[in-house]
Parts: C-alpha cells; structure tokens; sequence
C-alpha cells in the first residue's frame, strides 16, 4: 500500500511539475527575480547610503568624531514625524508591525510606495530594525504588479506562489545566502511532500536569480548592500563538554529574552494603535522618541558610541565577532538591555525587520557569558546566533543554516552546538508563548496554502 501511494504521489508531482502552467510559473519567477533584485538592491544600497550618512559623515562634518550620545534623540524624533503621516494616511500603513514577524497577507502593489517610505524614514535614522521585511513586502509588491501584467491575476493560487517568490528573492541576500531563504520557505509553508516542492521550486528559482543580480551589481556599482555577515569569527574548535553544559542554559536565557521583548513590543502595539487615528500618529512619535532615549542611555552609560545600539546591528555584530575582546562585560549587557528595549519599542511601533537586531542581541549574550569556566568565546558566539535566530523566528532549521552561513569555514566545528542551542531556543520559546508550535508560522514569510501550492 505505501509503496502503491508513493508511486501515486510521484506520478502527481511528476505531473505538475511538467505541466505548462507550472513551467509558465518558473519561467515568470525566474523573470520576476530579475526587476525584484534591483529594486531591492536599489533600496538597501540607498538605505545604507543613508545610514552612513546620518551616523558617521553628518557628524564629522558638525566637528565631531563619532556620533555624540544625543545624537540619536533628533535622529529619533524626526523618524517619528517622517512615518506618522504613512502609517495613517498611506495605503498598507507603511507595512505590519515587526512585532507581527516578518509575514501576514501578501502585500498589494499600492501599499509598496508606503512600504518604501516608512522604512527609509525608520532605518537610515536609528530605528533598532532590520531591512528584512521592508524588503520581503517590495518583494511580494512587485511579483504581484507583474503578476497583473501578465493577466495572470485571475488565478490567485499562482499569485499567492509568485507572491512567495518575490519575497524570497528580495531577501535571498540579506540573509548571505539564497539557501537560508530558500529553507524559510520550507518551515514558514508547514508543507511536506508533493506539495513543498511546488511551492519550493519557483522559490528557488527566482533567489537563485537574485543572488546574481545582487552580486554583480554589488561589483559593477562598488556599492555596499549591507548583508548580514561576518567577516571575521573566532576560531572554532570541536565543543566539548563544557561547552555543551554552559551551551544549552545560555541558549534558554536567550529565548527567554527575545520572547519576553517580543511581548513587550506587543504591548507598545496595542498602546500606539488605541484610539483614533490622531492618536497614532502622536504615540508613534512618542516610541520613536524613546527609542532615541535607550539608545542615547546605551551611550551614557557606557560611553562607547550610539551607533552600536541604533541601527538593525549588522554593523555592530560584525565587530563584536572580528574583535569579542575589546567588548568589557559590562558594555555586553548594557547593549543587551538598551538595545533590546529599543527593540521592543521600535517593534510595536515603527515600521522594518524584528531578526537582524535580535540576532545582535543574542550573540552579546554569548559573548558576554564566554567568560563562564569551559565555555569559549567561540561557543558563546555559535550558541548566540543560532539561539537568538530561533527564538525571534520560530524555526530551527533556518536559524541553525544561517549561523551557519554566517560562520563560514568555523562552521563544521561548531554545528553540534548551533543546533542544541537551536532546538533549545525553539523549546524554551515556545513554552514562553504557552500555545503550540503551529502557531509560529506568523513569524515567516507568508506563502500560501497547502491547497494553494497543490494547484
């Protein structure tokens, strides 16, 4: 009987997959990827020009020689006045809250311009967000445009699919790799067989054809896209048991954290969304502000530079991981809890990404618990990334791939840590959340149904 039912399945699949209308789908996803990638790579090199400019040439040229500690409170307010008009006038509201995670509905081709806005007004001036689901929705935005151009609209199962494909391919670098969307896309669907290789293939596809893009014009233009990178960890050796006996409590503190800022952003959420649309618009401004306010008490207190608590934090990992030592303990949690307030906030609040900041604040903790007998700075380091990943998204897989990603050559040695530290974040969450894991898939990509990927 199972060997009867697994012929069937491969006839079905089979049959998809040869059938004109899915090859059609390939065909247009692979061409969708092609304008997808440039518009995000467009976005991500200006919002990265931005954000230079904001927090390194604007104060150098006001006579300083790095940001002061009150910088972030102009910087603050005035993302806060520039995103209260999109987020009450504008279609879509400038994209959901990042306290929602990085899916809901496919966003629509109206609401992208207010997409766009709010994240340029969020992230260049400090918001504590990453680019990841600003860039998902222009993603979506426009697969679904080239959808209706295609006069493929009166389908909306193969929208839904396209629609999956262009957020795929918008963020297929952000992450460093188009596997590490690619894999998103298998634990944000729920599907299994048959089924997730219809949805996964166009997927694939059309990251593959982002990757390209964004890689050559990343030559061809000498701009930098900000990708979530490494570009020096510390050397990683093979864990031992104290690695594994200090891994496994710092990865559950880790979860415990993400979840319970998590928790509080969503508080912020049903404070800023109460009463009218005036109301909005001045509670979004107040969030913003302070927002501004942790980041300046971070500098304050510790009197490094703001810029290490604003921003999404790619900046900031990447210095943490090439140079762990040159952070004091003390400097470790006060980024953990300055930035991680600021976090909360901006996620009920302002308008970006909820993973590139959290992973920061995971892999401090890492680092920050190094110093505990047998427990390396590279074990804290792997535990951080891969604990942090799955505690804000709610999949293991994923996070355990891009820590991995983000590791490179240390990766081998390290990966039976990254996935206890992994499926120890996924279980401490979860019992945090008090609700099944199938409810978790609010925190990817939106991709459609299992229905949906059947057609």
């Amino acid at each position: 009987m199972d060997q009867q039912q697994g012929t069937a399945t491969g006839d079905g699949l089979r049959s998809v997959l040869l059938s004109r209308g899915y090859l059609g789908v390939l065909l247009v996803s692979a061409l969708v990827g092609v304008p997808v990638s440039l518009a995000a790579f467009g976005f991500v090199s200006l919002e990265h020009e931005l954000q230079h400019w904001v927090w390194e040439s604007l104060p150098k040229a006001a006579g300083y020689g790095r940001a002061p500690w009150w910088w972030p409170l102009p910087a603050l307010l005035l993302a806060g006045l520039l995103i209260a008009p999109v987020v009450t006038r504008m279609p879509g509201r400038g994209g959901h809250l990042p306290v929602n995670g990085l899916g809901g509905p496919p966003t629509m081709p109206v609401e992208v311009p207010g997409v766009v806005l709010a994240a340029l007004a969020c992230l260049p001036l400090g918001a504590v967000l990453g680019p990841e689901a600003p860039l998902m929705a222009i993603g979506s935005g426009l697969a679904l445009l080239a959808v209706r151009s295609a006069r493929l609209a009166a389908q909306p199962k193969i929208g839904a699919v396209l629609g999956t494909a262009g957020s795929t391919a918008a963020i297929s670098t952000i992450f460093g790799s188009p596997l590490v969307a690619a894999v998103m896309i298998i634990e944000a669907a729920g599907l299994a067989g048959p089924q997730l290789s219809v949805l996964l293939l166009p997927c694939l596809l059309a990251s593959g054809v982002g990757a390209l893009v964004f890689t050559g014009f990343g030559h061809w233009t000498g701009l930098s896209i900000g990708a979530l990178s490494l570009p020096q960890a510390p050397v990683s050796a093979v864990p031992n048991a104290g690695d594994f006996l200090w891994g496994v409590p710092v990865a559950a503190l880790i979860a415990v954290v993400l979840v319970a800022g998590r928790q509080l952003g969503r508080r912020v959420a049903a404070f800023t969304g109460a009463g009218p649309a005036g109301g909005l618009a001045l509670r979004t401004v107040l969030c913003a502000v302070a927002v501004g306010g942790c980041i300046a008490a971070y500098a304050v207190v510790t009197g490094r530079s703001p810029e290490e608590a604003a921003l999404s934090g790619q900046a900031t990992l990447g210095a943490l991981a090439a140079d762990p030592h040159s952070w004091p303990v003390g400097a470790l949690i006060a980024l953990v809890v300055f930035k991680g307030l600021g976090w909360s906030l901006a996620l009920g609040s302002l308008r970006g990404g909820p993973i590139f900041p959290a992973i920061l604040i995971g892999a401090a903790i890492g680092v920050a618990c190094s110093g505990l007998p047998g427990f390396g700075t590279a074990s804290g380091l792997a535990a951080g990334l891969a604990a942090s990943g799955t505690a804000i998204t709610g999949f293991p897989v994923t996070s355990t791939v891009l820590a991995a990603a983000l590791l490179g050559d240390q990766a081998a040695n390290a990966m039976p840590l990254l996935i206890v530290s992994a499926v120890t974040a996924f279980v401490t969450g979860e019992l945090m959340k008090g609700r099944r894991p199938a409810a978790r898939g609010t925190a990817g990509p939106s991709a459609p149904t299992t229905k949906e990927a059947r057609a």
